[in-house]
């Protein structure tokens, strides 16, 4: 390579290619009809742009006491930037099973490894104005010290049913994180969770 060539100290190029490694928004993932049958594929920042349907994973960690992993986003997340969620997860790449995701995002972003496999436990269509996804959700026990990834928790705390339920009308909360938390405690409830 020659002295011209060199790759700018602190670029995030890599130097065997001289390329930007991928961000979050170049990951590709399968767009989906209303039935949750793939129709295509497309990058996550175009998908999110045009309100592309996709599929998504809610994970509910709690720890050996039973609370629940609460925390707030970074503020340079693209969807629902330094908003509270009650869950980790996010969403499912091209040819990815669900199964698969939920482990993957529940080790990413709690910062552990050899965490149980999350336990499914019901599907469901969110839609709003701006977004769509086929979403599944899931419980995992993590009794592991978690040490969340810093480019997606911006704050966390382990809290328990009482204390979240004290702040739902406090925190500005993801809006389809709390629409599967009211799905999940109807579930519970032995309720319809769609």
């Amino acid at each position: 390579m020659a002295p011209s060539d060199k790759i700018p100290s602190g670029s995030g190029a890599t130097p065997s290619t001289g390329t930007l490694p991928p961000t979050p928004s170049d990951e590709i993932l399968d767009i989906v009809d209303e039935n949750d049958e793939v129709v295509g594929q497309a990058p996550r920042g175009e998908a999110t742009a045009r309100g592309l349907r996709h599929r998504c994973v809610f994970i509910e960690a709690r720890d050996a006491a039973g609370r629940l992993f609460v925390h707030r986003r970074t503020p340079t997340k693209p969807v629902f930037p330094s908003h509270y969620d009650m869950f980790v997860g996010g969403v499912v790449g091209a040819g990815e099973s669900y199964d698969e995701a939920a482990l993957r995002e529940a080790e990413e972003e709690l910062g552990v490894r050899g965490l149980p496999r999350p336990e499914p436990l019901f599907s469901f269509l969110y839609t709003s104005a701006e977004h769509s996804w086929w979403s599944r959700v899931y419980q995992v026990r993590c009794e592991l010290p978690v040490n969340p990834q810093a480019e997606e928790v911006a704050w966390h705390a382990f809290l328990t049913d009482a204390e979240l339920e004290r702040r739902l009308d406090d925190w500005e909360w993801v809006p389809d994180g709390l629409d599967a938390y009211h799905r999940l405690r109807a579930f519970r409830a032995g309720g319809a969770a769609s």
